[in-house]
């Protein structure tokens, strides 16, 4: 059963404290839903605008200027190059989904949580049963050994993506290391020692 948009911007706001504002734009492009502290009914249609052409170097929301770092036909994001913020947006058939993330807020990680929220408002039933199987039935011998989190496994194959994606991971190291932010590459660098130990390379 979807969950209704304030609802849902509710349970994405307690999952990422960073996330300070949001609002739910339905189909036709008009606001059901949007927290107290954030008013962007004069920006809403030049940002989808922006975001379905896919060409906008910048969007402006509130008056103020972000940067465009993904911009994908289910996901946005932008920063403030002033230090102000972040717009992080997803959206599927039914509706769009645009926060506003504070400074010290992590970007890639509330674009999925973002993204996530989303999937919990559509009214669509997925085209498989979940419990559903694929393939031929594994002896109850060869199953054994300890099964994977299917939620876990789906984390680290967007993960995957995000990696893969010119506009993903690759993009945003270009952009910090252009802005010479020394957190970030400080601990970037700390991530990749920590791959490599895992990984034994």
């Amino acid at each position: 059963m979807p969950v209704d948009p304030a609802t849902a911007v509710y349970n994405l706001m307690q999952k990422d404290p960073h996330i300070i504002a949001a609002a739910v734009i339905s189909g036709t492009n008009e606001i059901i839903y949007s927290t107290d502290n954030w008013d962007i009914s004069a920006d809403v249609a030049r940002v989808i605008s922006s975001w379905v052409a896919q060409n906008a170097q910048f969007i402006m929301v509130s008056g103020v200027k972000y940067s465009m770092l993904q911009c994908e036909p289910e996901r946005l994001v932008a920063t403030s190059i002033r230090g102000e913020g972040s717009i992080v947006a997803a959206k599927d058939d039914e509706h769009k989904l645009i926060a506003y993330l504070e400074p010290d807020g992590y970007a890639p990680g509330a674009a999925m949580d973002v993204q996530r929220t989303i999937t919990t408002m559509s009214s669509k039933t997925p085209y498989m049963d979940t419990g559903a199987q694929l393939g031929k039935a594994i002896p109850a011998a060869a199953s054994a050994s300890p099964s994977i989190d299917p939620q876990l496994k789906g984390e680290i194959e967007a993960f995957l993506e995000w990696i893969k994606d010119a506009d993903g991971l690759s993009g945003y190291i270009n952009y910090y290391l252009q802005q010479n932010n020394a957190q970030i590459i400080s601990e970037l660098s700390k991530i990749y020692s920590e791959l490599r130990q895992i990984f034994g390379v």
